[in-house]
């Protein structure tokens, strides 16, 4: 199994045990990460897992798919858990690519329908809106307020 590979089975493993801790061990530190909702880069990313695990007190995770080589990397992933604006169930099914450098993730990118999280996260609301890049917006608007409190009240 190739190196970075091991990196993949690594993270996926420590977000399977909640191990936020050895999930920022992973990057380097002038990695970028982008989803849905975020765009970070260096210990903001550490920051909004730790974050995302402890409000997730219901996280399930699996991963599947997990591949790499020198340059990239890709795996599969899927999330069960309770929404917490909302207190919808939601199961969201994310395809993840990597790149990596000095042995660590350089630029994580995870992908989604987010029309489909969105009709879970929100009800009706997210299934008449979630196509929009009005709802695209403030969901991405809320989810960086919230990280930057959550890092502003830890002193991260």
């Amino acid at each position: 199994m190739h190196v970075n590979e091991q990196l993949i089975h690594k993270f996926y493993e420590a977000f399977i045990q909640k191990d936020f801790n050895t999930m920022a061990e992973c990057y380097h530190s002038e990695a970028t990460f982008k989803d849905e909702a975020f765009v970070l880069k260096g210990k903001q990313i550490g920051s909004m897992w730790r974050m995302l695990i402890e409000r997730g007190t219901d996280l399930q995770i699996e991963s599947s798919n997990i591949q790499a080589n020198d340059s990239a990397g890709r795996a599969s992933w899927e999330a069960w858990y309770t929404f917490s604006s909302t207190g919808s169930k939601v199961h969201n099914i994310i395809d993840a690519n990597f790149t990596f450098k000095d042995g660590k993730i350089l630029n994580h990118r995870d992908s989604f329908n987010f029309h489909r999280w969105a009709s879970q996260a929100f009800g009706l609301m997210g299934k008449l809106l979630g196509w929009t890049g009005f709802l695209h917006q403030k969901v991405r608007a809320t989810a960086m307020s919230g990280l930057e409190n959550y890092m502003a009240r830890k002193e991260l």
